[in-house]
């Protein structure tokens, strides 16, 4: 959703690159570019003043004035001002000392509220509560019927005593729903409530009623990212209409402009609590105002992207993967597949690429990607045989047909794949002699070795950083201790140059990237 925006801010800010010292010009002109961008992603006015007035104001004075780097530090200035802007610190969920929890779910017809709900009982779920859903919708034909499939999917129960299309006190079915979590000691109840395709006080009576008789403890104002400027308007209805504590966006993944993140919490000064990212349940996250401002100004979201490795990575089958290649052993075609199964996981490749550091500059090309790609090299793999996976070097001229026909792809497609995985084993081998820890990441893709992220030198590859080092002494312990502080050095090395490609005080820098070693489709998506 802030491709335009985070493209135009992100030009305005290389600007001033290479100055020395900032004159008074330079921010105005950088001022002015920043402001044009935010009006055009349609943030609401009075709060593109408030910011552009704040981030002139620190950028004129001694905090940049005496800066080594002024340029890197008006880049600092703009993302802790973003970061304002989008509520400050991450937004809490206040709990109820004596369960269940009532969250209580409002916003216009056509928000997404019934799916969000889905979504924030999944999200509940995961978590380790026990949420219940109730559908308090009445009004919208099938509303009931859509919390009900929605519930199934999340494998969440729904209390839906009424079939609703106008039938039934929403009031009601609110207070018997809270009692009945009691009952079934749920922890947790999400109130699905209607709403109406513009403000009016038949709605706004409605959930004041509902808010009355149930007394949630969080009342989330749901909001469609894409309606811009009148998400402000329609938030300040709800705030004095109804009152609400969060805020949750939905359709955060469209291709709107995106104003309604930018300007709703300065408006309402009410926090942004979560976010929908996608039409999968799956899709749903805790909105971070920092991690959001990363996104903007493409210094990417590294967080989240560990986050969900976190939740959809084995931890034994990562362990298991670690010990054969410290053991020696080779790294299999078998084991391509179940680290790619991993990935998949994890959600659309195009997300978890667009997360990185600097990817803005490939944004085009990795939104033409085919995601599908990963099937077909699922499906190449499943049809050889076990001890083809295990010794690709068996796969002869009619293997290599046989695989493809049965595969429904080309005899060129799984040469490519072969040479490919021929490339990563040889890789994997070094990390196995120098590995300190895990794999670190699946062949050809983002954070492992296939990607090529270090420098090649006269057209040979470089085992990765960290790798083992020759110890120069024959005692063994001194050699051991000698190859323990290199190891060491090379993690150290790593990790600042990873903070000073992803750090606040400067845009990124990936021109150690070495694209030669992308796997041909990646290079192809990416243009070279």
């Amino acid at each position: 959703m802030f491709n335009n925006l985070s493209d135009r801010i992100t030009a305005s800010l290389k600007g001033l690159r290479g100055h020395g010292r900032l004159t008074e010009a330079d921010v105005d002109k950088t001022i002015r570019e920043i402001r044009r961008a935010l009006l055009d992603a349609d943030v609401a006015v009075s709060v593109v003043r408030e910011f552009t007035g704040r981030v002139r104001e620190r950028a004129l004075g001694e905090e940049v004035s005496k800066a080594l780097n002024p340029a890197q530090q008006v880049v600092k200035i703009v993302h802790a001002e973003l970061v304002e802007v989008l509520g400050g610190a991450t937004g809490e969920l206040h709990w109820s000392k004596n369960p269940p929890t009532v969250i209580m779910l409002a916003g216009l017809q056509g928000a997404g509220k019934t799916t969000l709900a889905g979504k924030l009982a999944r999200w509940m779920r995961e978590e380790g509560h026990t949420p219940l859903l109730v559908a308090a919708d009445l009004q919208r034909p099938n509303a009931v019927n859509q919390l009900q499939i929605v519930g199934e999917r999340a494998g969440v129960p729904v209390f839906a005593p009424e079939p609703g299309n106008g039938v039934g006190d929403p009031v009601l079915v609110a207070m018997n729903g809270v009692s009945t979590a009691q009952f079934q000691q749920h922890d947790v109840v999400i109130v699905d409530t209607a709403g109406r395709l513009g403000v009016d006080e038949e709605m706004m009576q409605q959930a004041r009623d509902i808010r009355d008789a149930v007394g949630p403890h969080e009342i989330l104002f749901v909001v469609d990212a894409m309606i811009g400027q009148d998400a402000a308007r329609v938030a300040e209805a709800f705030r004095d209409g109804v009152g609400f504590t969060g805020v949750v966006l939905s359709k955060l993944d469209g291709d709107a402009r995106g104003g309604a993140a930018l300007s709703i919490t300065g408006v309402t000064q009410r926090p942004i609590l979560f976010a929908s990212t996608g039409e999968q349940l799956g899709d749903f996250e805790r909105f971070h105002p920092d991690r959001m401002a990363n996104r903007i100004l493409d210094m990417g979201d590294v967080l989240t992207l560990i986050e969900q490795a976190e939740k959809t990575f084995d931890e034994k089958e990562a362990q298991k993967a670690a010990q054969k290649l410290a053991s020696g052993e080779d790294f299999t075609l078998d084991d391509f597949l179940a680290q790619m199964q991993q990935l998949k996981k994890m959600g659309s490749l195009k997300k978890m690429l667009g997360m990185l550091p600097n990817m803005g500059q490939y944004r085009e090309a990795i939104e033409n990607f085919d995601e599908s790609e990963l099937g077909r090299v699922e499906a190449i793999i499943r049809s050889m045989t076990p001890a083809e996976r295990n010794d690709p070097k068996i796969i002869n001229g009619s293997r290599r047909a046989r695989i493809a026909k049965g595969s429904g792809t080309t005899v060129q497609a799984v040469n490519q794949l072969l040479d490919r995985f021929k490339q990563a084993q040889q890789m994997m081998k070094q990390m196995g002699r120098g590995m300190a820890g895990g794999p670190g990441g699946m062949p050809g893709m983002p954070g492992g070795p296939g990607m090529g992220f270090g420098k090649k030198s006269r057209g040979r590859q470089q085992a990765p950083s960290g790798g083992k080092k020759k110890a120069k002494s024959k005692n063994p312990a001194k050699a051991a201790r000698e190859l323990a502080e290199a190891q060491k050095k090379a993690k150290e090395s790593q990790s600042s140059a990873f903070g000073a490609g992803a750090g606040a005080g400067g845009m990124g820098d990936l021109s150690d990237l070495d694209l030669s070693q992308l796997p041909p489709e990646m290079r192809k998506m990416l243009g070279k």
